[in-house]
């Protein structure tokens, strides 16, 4: 069993994607997913900065994109009629993985990473919020100082990482009180996401999804919900609205990807933390991160 999985907010870096348009085929395809974000995600992903592509409503569409493009180079090995594959990704990377599974098509995820992005910038606009990682301690003990801080525990990454999120205010008294053996590292990101703060960018989602045609995935789909597989593709896009308010059990996605005895890992671009993520939560399962054209080679390899 292999796992292909999508990375969330964050793993974004100035001029990732450069490397990427020598290959056949992906300009004109970045340029129409561009169309359908309303953003030059060439540009974005190759020439602007890391300030610029920090920006949510930049971020979020650049990041699907991306995975959308090494998707389209990897469907040859990942389409349908394998049975030997599961997909998952991390926040807004489940998008990205509900594209790559069957259950969107790429103009549907592109229109719904588009009004997510963008709904969600605004909230965030709305009040100084924001998130910090937790790193070690003890679970119960984290997430008790969490509670304390009127947190929410936004994302349960696994590996002794869990990121709280919540005002500024409250992450200030965090740092201040850790937990015992536990480090609070504030993150660059512009709100909680992942919390109630967010519920603003609830209604423009639900007012999108009437005109999406969601499909029941042709590959075991896992959300981040609860780490178990989607019922439908109606289901699935429930969730993914819903999850904009809901924390990220990435946890449970690694826990059910052992379960169902995964023995590769492959993370699509940008890539990196999901597949940092897996050495410490599934010891012992290779991961490969693909961010060049060598990797995506390597991947091709470890598809057959």
């Amino acid at each position: 069993m292999i796992a292909i999985v999508c990375p969330g907010q964050g793993s974004q870096k100035p001029g990732f994607l450069v490397e990427w348009l020598a290959l056949e085929g992906v300009r004109a395809h970045l340029e129409r997913l561009s169309e359908a974000a309303g953003l030059d995600l060439v540009h974005y992903g190759t020439e602007a900065d890391e300030e610029t592509i920090k920006d949510t409503a930049v971020a979020q569409p650049l990041i699907v994109a991306a995975g959308l493009v090494a998707g389209r180079l990897l469907a040859d090995r990942i389409g349908p009629g394998r049975e030997d594959l599961v997909f998952a990704g991390h926040s807004v990377g489940e998008i990205t993985a509900s594209a790559l599974a069957g259950a969107l098509t790429e103009a549907d995820a592109m229109a719904f990473v588009r009004t997510r992005a963008n709904a969600m910038a605004e909230a965030a606009a709305a009040a100084p919020t924001g998130m910090s990682a937790v790193l070690g301690g003890k679970e119960d003990e984290v997430l008790a100082a969490i509670e304390a801080a009127e947190l929410t525990p936004a994302n349960a990454n696994g590996g002794g990482q869990v990121v709280a999120a919540g005002t500024l205010e409250q992450l200030a008294a965090l740092a201040e009180n850790p937990p015992a053996r536990a480090r609070v590292i504030p993150l660059k990101v512009a709100g909680a996401f992942h919390t109630e703060h967010m519920a603003p960018a609830l209604e423009p989602l639900r007012e999108l999804t009437p005109r999406l045609s969601p499909a029941d995935p042709v590959h075991p789909l896992l959300s981040n919900t609860d780490g178990a597989p989607v019922a439908s593709g109606a289901a699935n896009l429930e969730s993914l609205v819903a999850q904009v308010c809901r924390p990220v059990r990435w946890d449970l996605c690694m826990q059910t990807l052992l379960e169902r005895g995964v023995e590769q890992l492959i993370e699509l671009p940008p890539a990196g933390t999901l597949a940092g993520l897996a050495k410490r939560g599934m010891k012992g399962v290779p991961a490969l991160a693909v961010n060049s054209a060598a990797e995506l080679e390597q991947a091709r390899s470890i598809l057959g």
